[in-house]
């Protein structure tokens, strides 16, 4: 039963191979630190904020004025995604975030960065979250909001 669960899911491309988060290139890399200053003084405004991990952990906090992008690691969040960005320039600033887990166990934020990489995107951040949003960012007093 369970690996008959297992090709439906496939078949119906719900999963996407997953790389590690380590795999986004290290100068695409921002700090939580460094963000929650820009969100506080306002720099952060014209970048466009996408939270790309699971709907529950945005809800429950994310950062002010980002929005759920769906998960980077199914088929059907990257098309999530996808349809967000469509119609934008190419030259848009994007920083995408989850922080469902540590850093080097996330399976959302590689998938969510190649998909717009491949799309054509040229100014690609990722925050890199070692731990979790809790602990790197809520815990840490920095700009949160919730889902109403």
């Amino acid at each position: 039963m369970l690996l008959v669960a297992c090709m439906l899911m496939l078949v119906a491309g719900s999963a996407v191979a997953a790389r590690p988060a380590a795999s986004i290139p290290a100068e695409k890399l921002v700090q939580p630190a460094d963000w929650a200053a820009r969100v506080k003084d306002g720099s952060s405004a014209g970048t466009l904020m996408l939270h790309v991990g699971f709907r529950t952990m945005f809800d429950q906090a994310h950062i002010p004025g980002s929005e759920y992008a769906g998960p980077g690691n199914s088929g059907a969040g990257l098309q999530v995604l996808r349809e967000r960005v469509a119609g934008l320039q190419k030259d848009t600033p994007i920083l995408i975030y989850c922080g469902c887990c540590p850093w080097d166990r996330c399976p959302n934020m590689a998938g969510a960065y190649d998909a717009l990489v491949e799309l054509g995107f040229t100014h690609v951040q990722a925050m890199i979250i070692e731990n979790n949003f809790g602990a790197d960012w809520v815990e840490k007093g920095y700009p949160t909001a919730r889902t109403e």
